[in-house]
């Protein structure tokens, strides 16, 4: 999960861009960065660290230029303290491009090989997202001929990467001299949207992750880029589209709207903050069918995410919602934080209970989903502290019981704490006198219900379905095999025939 914005203006966009990142900030905060050009000549900047400390006045105004990318990243896996790996990336030829990318490649070790091998190119990092700009540069010198630089060059060099690249992405690549390209993986799993804002000198488009960045910074939300499309600005603001994909199907990733977006974001035509109140309203309906009536006095969310669906829950069940834990805003998201310990310190570092709320009473806790367990056992605990009588915990997601390989830190079983695991056991470990998990089918139902075009997801966390159709439980084996998080049998690694190292960084 990462957060990528580009932008095509009448003016310079160093100021833009950097507003943009910060309206992004959630989606990443390990390092940023920001590309521009003037003319032929890119200018750019990415260092380690959140947006609003990573760039100073002095690199704000070497990033001159009307046109230009940025990049918010969270590391999936790999290094995540190595400034290399920042993005946006850039390479020479053709024409001279700078990327950003948000998802995940499933074949990025082979196609590494196949770069080195076949297409002479050298890929310098450990970044999937430097593999897919290679794959692409090679595409866009192979369409085209001489200096030229047409749309139908560009989207047949799209449709060639469809073809070789597996996985999920959504990108955002600058050419020199030439404009801003966007496109998105056939099955449309990490998001990406397109708005437009009308100046006395001319229309601007802007193309980002979330329709947030759109809204913040004046543009409208004209679409979503679908599923296989590729998206091109040329430097005079012309607009061109195509789909480049043979077969493209909508799976968006359903944990998007659990907990990755913010809630003032539409994807793919849904509203977030909608989506989650329906959650609410379909765990209410699970929660009465397993909890008796009266056994519950107050409810309370985890914060931030998981707020929309407890009060909607509250509401429906006819119960006091009350807020008992305040969020320290100055500590970073603990999902996206790498380490265990490291999850586990900032869990109390970033929430303190509010005891008068918590004294004496049976407490229904709220949160968005259960990923390892660090945060709802802490949670839990300090509940106990603050003085509830019962602690009852809900989340508003089924448990996640598979790894998520499209750009979501779940990369292995024995870290998700309901991995093999019955619901009671889950419940036991995370210590709660009750244990209630939303249904994957009510979760879909959710989010169609606000936009019944929406029937398909990306919901692999859940049902270990992988819509790629190229994740076996092999390469799986291999991928926690290079992690060494899992004792992985001689068997499982001969049935695999993918290469020891996976790379998977953002």
């Amino acid at each position: 999960m990462c957060g990528i914005v580009g932008i095509v203006s009448q003016a310079p966009v160093n100021q833009m861009i950097y507003d943009a990142l910060l309206l992004l900030q959630h989606r990443g905060q390990d390092a940023a960065g920001i590309a521009t050009a003037t003319h032929n000549r890119f200018a750019m900047y990415k260092a380690n660290g959140l947006v609003r400390d990573v760039f100073r006045t002095r690199n704000m105004r070497a990033l001159p230029g009307n046109a230009g990318i940025g990049h918010v990243r969270y590391p999936t896996a790999g290094s995540a303290t190595s400034e290399e790996e920042a993005q946006p990336f850039y390479v020479n030829a053709p024409f001279g491009m700078t990327f950003a990318h948000n998802g995940n490649l499933t074949n990025c070790e082979q196609l590494t090989i196949e770069m080195f091998r076949n297409d002479r190119r050298h890929i310098n990092t450990n970044s999937d997202s430097e593999v897919l700009l290679n794959v692409l540069a090679h595409a866009i010198e192979e369409a085209t001929t001489g200096y030229s630089l047409d749309p139908d060059a560009l989207f047949a060099a799209v449709t060639v990467l469809h073809r070789r690249v597996r996985g999920a992405y959504a990108a955002v690549v600058h050419i020199a001299s030439g404009g801003v390209l966007a496109f998105r993986d056939p099955y449309g799993i990490r998001p990406l949207c397109i708005g437009s804002c009308e100046t006395d000198a001319g229309t601007e488009y802007m193309i980002a992750s979330e329709s947030v960045a759109l809204e913040g910074l004046g543009f409208r939300l004209l679409r979503d880029v679908m599923p296989g499309e590729a998206i091109f600005i040329d430097s005079d603001c012309h607009l061109y589209s195509k789909q480049c994909a043979e077969n493209p199907i909508l799976n968006p990733c359903i944990f998007e709207y659990v907990y990755l977006a913010r809630p003032d974001s539409l994807i793919d035509g849904a509203s977030v903050y909608a989506a989650r109140l329906k959650m609410g309203e379909y765990l209410a309906d699970k929660i009465r069918k397993e909890v008796r009536s009266g056994e519950i006095d107050v409810v309370m969310p985890i914060p931030d995410s998981s707020r929309p669906a407890a009060i909607q829950l509250a509401l429906k069940l006819g119960v006091a919602y009350r807020e008992g834990f305040i969020k320290n805003r100055y500590i970073g998201r603990t999902f996206i934080m790498p380490g265990h310990a490291a999850r586990r310190r900032s869990v109390r570092q970033k929430l303190n209970a509010i005891s008068s709320e918590f004294r004496g009473k049976r407490v229904l806790l709220v949160d968005d989903s259960i990923v390892r367990g660090t945060t709802g056992y802490e949670i839990v605990q300090m509940a106990r502290e603050a003085g509830a009588a019962r602690v009852l915990f809900a989340s508003a997601a089924p448990p996640v019981k598979y790894p998520n390989v499209y750009g979501i830190d779940t990369p292995t079983r024995n870290e998700l704490v309901a991995h093999g695991k019955t619901d009671e056991e889950v419940r036991l470990a995370m210590t709660a006198d009750a244990l209630i998990y939303q249904d994957l089918s009510a979760l879909k139902q959710a989010i169609t219900d606000v936009n019944p075009a929406l029937t398909r997801f990306e919901a692999s966390c859940f049902d270990g379905n992988y819509v790629t159709g190229d994740v076996t439980p092999a390469y799986l084996n291999r991928l926690e095999y290079e992690r060494g998080n899992r004792p992985v049998e001689k068997e499982d690694l001969q049935t695999s025939q993918l290469p020891l190292s996976l790379v998977h960084t953002d």
